[in-house]
């Protein structure tokens, strides 16, 4: 019988399945290659440890999450951007559990490896960027896509259609309201941001019960 070959997708994918149901605790050398049904060698031919092993699954996490909310804001599209967050959940759920319910220092303790710190910093500037002209165009509004899918990722489960709605009415409220002072529309912004906030908590609240 011919030998099994496995690549470093492969123990990206194990390594993301085991890090979505069970947290990236979850993850040693001894957990992916048992998944893979992998000799040890395997995993060290192409993983130095398993710290470059998490670095390298949060990274990439990020940047497949990033890069469709990126390319909507470059376009001016504040609506697709918002929505970005609950497609993209949908399509990939063990992928948005990993990447949205846990922060990069839970994959990689201490000092992260030279080559994965270079793959951070670039990310987190187009990130930072990003957000940043966001957050001019529509204040307030970045966060609320992630605050409303994270009820739904730790139940493991898909967001509901409600999700989109909540994202769309915050995101038209806020667009919709004018006012002739930058500090009015702030305000009202602010205040339109908390109420829709408390609204999805309400909502939530009732979806646990």
């Amino acid at each position: 019988m011919p030998r099994a070959t496995f690549t470093d997708a492969d123990f990206l994918a194990a390594a993301c399945a085991l890090a979505a149901k069970r947290g990236p605790a979850a993850v040693t050398v001894e957990s992916v290659t048992a998944r893979l049904k992998a000799p040890t060698g395997s995993f060290y031919y192409r993983f130095a440890s398993r710290d470059v092993l998490l670095g390298e699954l949060w990274l990439a996490t990020a940047r497949a999450f990033q890069e469709g909310f990126i390319a909507a804001i470059a376009t001016g599209d504040g609506l697709a951007a918002a929505l970005h967050t609950p497609i993209w959940v949908r399509a990939h759920l063990n992928e948005a559990r990993v990447f949205l319910l846990h922060h990069r220092d839970d994959f990689v303790q201490g000092a992260w490896p030279a080559v994965l710190r270079r793959g951070v910093a670039e990310q987190a500037r187009r990130v930072d960027d990003c957000i940043a002209r966001f957050a001019r165009d529509r204040f307030g509004l970045a966060d609320v896509p992630i605050a409303a899918v994270r009820p739904h990722l730790r139940r493991g489960e898909k967001p509901s259609p409600d999700v989109d709605t909540l994202i769309r009415e915050t995101y038209e409220a806020l667009v919709s309201q004018a006012a002739p002072s930058t500090n009015t529309v702030l305000a009202r912004t602010i205040s339109g941001v908390a109420s829709e906030r408390n609204r999805w908590r309400r909502r939530s609240a009732q979806s646990l019960d």
